[in-house]
């Protein structure tokens, strides 16, 4: 359990993957005790001695009898199971403070322990961890969706600040879109970025990150800050032009790439996709006419059935 300083929790961590023991981590600097960490693997087992020096490695059941704050940083999948399991064990306890991690998942999915008297809450970090002391600076100034009945969000929110986060409140039945967002954003840029790399290594440069670098992060910057203008401000390029024939040259030139490399054949068809979407997008946002954005999409369409 917790030392006697007012306000401070004895934490539990079930689930040792990249992210659990950050967090565990972070409150622990904040004050926090962590009391018991669980692992399955090997990788876990030793992410749990190097971020967390001289807190046990204890069976899941072990962790939840000595936490008051548990937090659940399991596989979103896993999650329903292991909550619904831990009820019918009765290892819950009235007033306990259930966390869980998952970015996908409100409040709901903790019900069988909620029924049991626990205080439930969703806090999920919109970043990514590598499960290394390299996370903890990445936590501060990073948004944290908290979601939860109305009395207790102030719990989460507090525990957020207290590492350094932004807290903000993301209603149940919004979680979904939330985390559809976030993963659109974040995974599907990664793709992006490797099939730019990809394309400027079939064209002879030998460092496609480096040649990446400044032009994506000028971009992102450029994107971000006109974030709550849809993005399309900063945007350049042969769509917000009107040029046609550079986006069917463009795809004629990718088109030949998964010709001769099978691993490049989703570059056009990302390529078309984004074109689209694009076109649509400066269309509405009055940079480009209907006149230009017809024979975009006419060029889209003809590369598409070649």
């Amino acid at each position: 359990m917790s030392d006697s300083t007012p306000g401070r929790l004895g934490v539990g961590v079930v689930g040792a993957g990249h992210v659990g023991p950050v967090l565990a981590s972070a409150l622990r600097a904040a004050g926090h005790a962590v009391v018991g960490a669980s692992g399955i693997s090997v990788a876990s087992r030793e992410r749990i001695e190097t971020m967390l020096p001289g807190v046990p490695a204890l069976e899941v059941l072990q962790v939840v009898e000595r936490a008051e704050l548990v937090l659940l940083t399991v596989p979103d999948d896993a999650l329903a199971d292991l909550v619904a399991g831990l009820a019918r064990l009765g290892a819950w306890h009235p007033g306990q403070i259930v966390v869980h991690t998952a970015g996908a998942h409100g409040v709901g999915v903790l019900a069988p322990a909620t029924a049991l008297g626990v205080i439930p809450l969703a806090i999920h970090p919109a970043m990514t961890f590598t499960g290394t002391s390299l996370d903890l600076a990445r936590l501060v100034g990073a948004t944290f969706a908290v979601t939860g009945p109305g009395p207790v969000l102030p719990i989460g929110q507090a525990l957020v600040v207290e590492i350094g986060g932004d807290p903000v409140v993301v209603a149940e039945e919004a979680r979904p879109l939330y985390h559809a967002a976030l993963a659109h954003g974040a995974n599907h840029l990664v793709v992006l970025v490797a099939q730019a790399a990809q394309a400027l290594a079939a064209a002879g440069v030998a460092d496609p990150g480096a040649a990446l670098a400044p032009l994506l992060g000028a971009a992102l910057d450029g994107a971000l800050r006109a974030a709550g203008q849809g993005g399309l401000p900063s945007l350049t390029g042969p769509v917000v032009r009107g040029d046609a024939g550079t986006v069917a040259a463009h795809l004629v030139e990718l088109s030949r790439l998964a010709a001769v490399d099978p691993s490049a054949a989703d570059l056009a068809p990302t390529y078309r996709a984004l074109a689209r979407a694009t076109t649509t997008r400066a269309l509405l946002a009055g940079r480009i006419d209907a006149g230009q954005a017809e024979r975009l999409l006419d060029t889209i369409a003809g590369e598409e059935t070649r």
